[in-house]
């Protein structure tokens, strides 16, 4: 059910069979330019492929310029109310311009940003959540429903398509798990348009992520959505490794080590919470497709875990050394992790 129109943001194609694309948003002052230029190339190294940034006033849109001057991945800008920032955003060099039709003036406003966005061959994202439903639709359907998400971005479609565009992108944001899981499947089966998911204002970074693995994961088992953004209130880069997480979790995109390791029990001897801690982050930034077990005994080990590329499991002050299934040798336990380390940057 992946959306069959698709669109061009820069470099990165989104919908029509494209890979499902992570972003995330800036969440620097808009006008301090050196600290977005840090915060965009921090997201850049953890992999994220397309960044968004506010553009409330002028100073914003330097910092869109001088954004797409540090990295590579494209720009967004993100437009409240003032069409004006939307046409010198795009001006600057902004990759996609992310608006709500509804909420920036008459028609010849929103016909000049469908203008200066058709002739710089940048896509529109229209972009709906809950508060921003209209009082009309609201009064129709008594409260910010899937539907009324739907036929609020619809309605925004329309509008652009009135003017000639239609390189859209659509969201459908609700910090209602089930609420924006139903919009967006019930978005998928009206158009063919590309899907920003996502779970709207999900929370700290526990609550978070554990709302934006319930709700895009369960789109993407659907086969809904063409890019992601997990919104957490955290720092933006934690946002790009759970949305990578939850991808890889439900079989979208490998990208880098799967990591599996056991809930231990009472035949546990070793510290394995501590040495699978330890071993997720040492591996974070490793990009090589393999399945890495970290187990906390010989039966769960070899075994439960014999898929497993390469893997340790705890002994009694000692553990083993495995792949496929098949026992390398023995290690003392204060070596596991650096025989484990040696064994991946072999592979």
């Amino acid at each position: 059910m992946a959306s069959k129109k698709q669109v061009k943001a820069g470099s990165v194609r989104i919908g029509g069979g494209a890979k499902v694309s992570v972003q995330s948003m800036l969440n620097t002052p808009a006008g301090d330019i050196e600290a977005s230029v840090r915060q965009a190339k921090a997201l850049e190294a953890a992999g994220c492929e397309i960044i968004r940034a506010t553009v409330p006033d002028m100073a914003a849109v330097k910092t869109v310029a001088a954004l797409k001057e540090a990295v590579s991945a494209p720009i967004v800008a993100d437009i409240h109310f003032d069409y004006r920032m939307a046409l010198e955003a795009a001006a600057a060099g902004a990759d996609k311009i992310r608006i709500n039709p509804g909420n920036i003036g008459g028609d010849d406003r929103v016909k000049a940003v469908a203008d200066a966005c058709r002739q710089r061959g940048l896509p529109i994202r229209i972009g709906v959540n809950s508060g921003s439903v209209e009082k009309e639709i609201l009064a129709k359907y008594g409260a910010p429903t899937a539907e009324a998400l739907v036929e609020s971005a619809l309605y925004h479609v329309g509008l652009l398509n009135k003017f000639d565009f239609d390189d859209i992108v659509i969201s459908l944001k609700s910090s209602s798990v089930q609420t924006a899981v139903a919009a967006y499947r019930l978005m998928a089966q009206k158009t063919d348009y590309p899907l920003h998911i996502g779970i709207t204002e999900a929370g700290t970074e526990r609550m978070g992520m554990l709302k934006s693995a319930a709700g895009i994961g369960s789109l993407l088992m659907d086969g809904i959505g063409d890019t992601v953004r997990v919104s957490l209130t955290a720092d933006p880069v934690k946002e790009v490794y759970a949305a990578y997480d939850i991808l890889k979790a439900v079989g979208v995109r490998q990208h880098g080590v799967n990591l599996i390791s056991c809930p231990t029990c009472g035949r546990t001897k070793i510290d394995l919470i501590g040495l699978a801690g330890r071993v997720e982050e040492a591996l974070r930034g490793c990009d090589k497709n393999i399945t890495v077990a970290v187990m906390g005994c010989a039966v769960n080990g070899p075994g439960e875990a014999a898929h497993a590329d390469i893997g340790i499991a705890g002994g009694n002050g000692e553990g083993l050394l495995f792949a496929k299934g098949k026992i390398l040798k023995k290690v003392p336990e204060d070596a596991l992790f650096d025989a484990l380390m040696q064994k991946i940057e072999e592979m």
